[in-house]
C-alpha cells in the first residue's frame, strides 16, 4: 500500500491541542498515520491495529526503523479481537477506514481486502471507538463526502458528535471528494471549512502546503 493523500491529510489534520498521552490507529496499513502523529506529539503510547498480514509486517518494519520506535506498537488483530483483549482507553483514536465497495475492487486481493468496507463497516468502527475512547477523547477519520451524513447519523447513535469538519476538494473546479471529521462525546458548536488541494495538476494550494509540508521531502 503506497502512501496516499487521504492518510497524509488525516495524519496532518488531526488535532493535537489536547496533547493526548495515548493514541490508537485503527486499520494502520503500513503505519503512515501513526508515524505522522509520533512526529507531531510526544504521546507515551501510540498503538496501531492491522489485520492484513503483509501490511502488518510492513507496519512493524516501518515502526522499528523510525526514531520513535520506543513509542510505537502494532497489533496483528481485528478490531473485535483487540477490544476483547484490551482494557486500555485512548485519548485519541484515528482511522482511515476502508470505504471501497466490493464492486469497485481493483483486482489485487490484499489491497482490496484492506479497502472494502464490508471488512470494517462504519457501524462496527464507531461501536469499537465508543468502547476504546477515553471520556474526553477525540476520534478523527476521513471518509467519502457522499457518506458524511449517514456516518454522522451513525456517530450520533453511538454518542459522538462532530467537533470539526473539513471538506476536501481536489481543485476548485470539482466537487467535494472527502470529509475529514473529528468527533467527541460533547455536542458543541462548530464550523464547516473547506480545503482545496491543488491549483492545477501538481501545483498545490498554500493551505495544503501549510498543512502537509512537514511530511513531504519535496512540496
Amino acid at each position: 500500500m503506497k502512501v496516499g493523500t487521504d492518510g497524509v491529510l488525516l495524519g496532518a489534520w488531526s488535532a493535537i491541542d489536547s496533547q493526548p498521552k495515548s493514541i490508537l490507529d485503527i486499520g494502520a496499513g503500513t503505519g503512515l498515520i501513526a508515524l505522522m502523529l509520533a512526529q507531531r506529539i510526544l504521546a507515551d503510547t501510540i498503538d496501531a491495529l492491522e489485520i492484513e498480514a503483509a501490511a502488518y509486517e510492513q507496519c512493524v518494519e516501518n515502526f522499528e526503523a523510525s526514531i520513535w520506535a520506543d513509542r510505537l506498537f502494532c497489533f496483528h488483530a481485528s478490531l473485535a479481537e483487540f477490544i476483547e483483549e484490551t482494557e486500555d482507553r485512548y485519548d485519541m483514536i484515528v482511522s482511515n477506514p476502508p470505504f471501497y465497495s466490493e464492486e469497485n475492487a481493483g483486482g489485487n486481493p490484499l489491497r482490496d481486502l484492506a479497502r472494502q468496507n464490508q471488512f470494517l463497516p462504519y457501524e462496527m468502527l464507531l461501536e469499537g471507538v465508543s468502547k476504546l475512547l477515553s471520556k474526553n477523547g477525540k476520534f478523527s477519520t476521513i471518509i467519502p463526502f457522499t457518506e458524511e451524513e449517514s456516518f454522522l447519523d451513525l456517530a450520533k447513535h453511538n454518542g459522538f458528535y462532530p467537533n470539526r469538519v473539513t471538506r476536501v476538494k481536489g481543485n476548485s473546479k470539482v466537487g467535494i471528494k472527502r470529509s475529514l471529521l473529528e468527533l467527541g462525546r460533547n455536542n458543541c458548536e462548530f464550523d464547516y471549512d473547506e480545503l482545496i488541494i491543488e491549483i492545477k495538476r501538481h501545483k498545490y494550494t498554500p493551505e495544503y502546503i501549510a498543512l502537509t509540508r512537514d511530511f513531504y521531502l519535496k512540496l
